[in-house]
């Protein structure tokens, strides 16, 4: 048996960078005194998502992985408590910024960076102004506790990020993410749509995935709000939700999972071994492969 528990946190960031490390530092502790040994923060905790506007203000706020007081913070808390934490943050590299996550173990050993992949463009989600591409791949890391597979927010919506990820050897797939309403129809709920498609990874792949969001609503100084909805998630290797926050409230949730027994099952039915990648080709254009 291997036994690993999931934990993810949310919450609502306030204008105040160390407040948000201290709420993510405390319902980190909570989480893995309730016994998670991988811990999952929304997307871009230190501070509010401000994505939501154009700012050439916000870009001075990334900072190198190299001495980043964040890493170093985090590192120091998952090996006092033992537990694995992939920490988001705004990556500077030279002249180029990256929405970035380092996989931090439980022993406080930085495993490695991924970088988001796909990156959205739309009103309150504008940041392709902010992240270029990432060039990392879709990568796995073998942690304390699991073998774990990180996507980014939009990445979640991309079936082929998470089927790399399950061929490279993943468990388990968390989404850091920050996800709500959208500013030219405020009354268009996506949170089902959201869930359903990380369900479905979870079912295809034949692992849990877990999904952390925040909450609140956020207004940018151009007056676009985003009311983000919560609803993060714990879901089993068949799709099925396990755990589930509210929409508008702070939220500790953990759920444990027989690893051995999971990938047992996952070998016995075949989604791998069937797959037909001389027919898959196409998946390689924008366009399946039309003329």
């Amino acid at each position: 048996m291997s036994k690993t528990t999931i934990g993810i946190i949310q919450f609502a960031m306030q204008d105040d960078v160390e407040k948000n490390r201290n709420k993510a530092e405390e319902m980190t502790r909570v989480a893995a005194k309730n016994g998670a040994t991988i811990v999952l923060i929304p997307e871009l905790f230190s501070a509010p998502y401000f994505c939501k506007e154009m700012r050439a203000e916000y870009l001075a706020t990334a900072q190198p992985r190299a001495g980043h007081p964040l890493l170093a913070r985090f590192s120091s808390i998952a090996k006092e408590l033992g537990v694995v934490i992939p920490v988001s943050f705004f990556e500077k590299s030279n002249n180029a910024h990256y929405n970035s996550v380092v996989i931090i173990d439980a022993d406080g050993r930085e495993l490695g960076l991924y970088r988001k992949s796909h990156i959205p463009d739309g009103v309150g989600y504008e940041e392709k102004y902010y992240f270029s591409p990432g060039d990392t791949g879709f990568r796995v890391w073998q942690t304390a506790h699991a073998a774990i597979g990180v996507g980014i927010c939009w990445d979640q919506w991309f079936p082929e990020a998470a089927r790399i990820m399950a061929l490279k050897g993943a468990e388990v797939l968390l989404y850091p993410t920050a996800i709500g309403s959208e500013p030219p129809a405020p009354d268009y709920d996506s949170s089902d749509h959201w869930q359903n498609t990380m369900l479905g990874h979870a079912a295809a792949n034949i692992m849990p995935v877990a999904a952390a969001n925040r909450i609140g609503t956020e207004q940018a100084k151009n007056g676009n709000v985003v009311t983000f909805y919560g609803r993060s998630f714990i879901s089993d290797h068949q799709g099925k939700k396990m755990a589930e926050a509210p929409r508008d409230k702070e939220a500790i949730l953990t759920h444990s999972f027989d690893l051995t027994a999971i990938g047992e099952l996952r070998r016995s039915w075949g989604v791998f071994r069937d797959r037909r990648v001389d027919l898959y080709r196409d998946l390689l254009t924008l366009d399946g492969g039309g003329r």
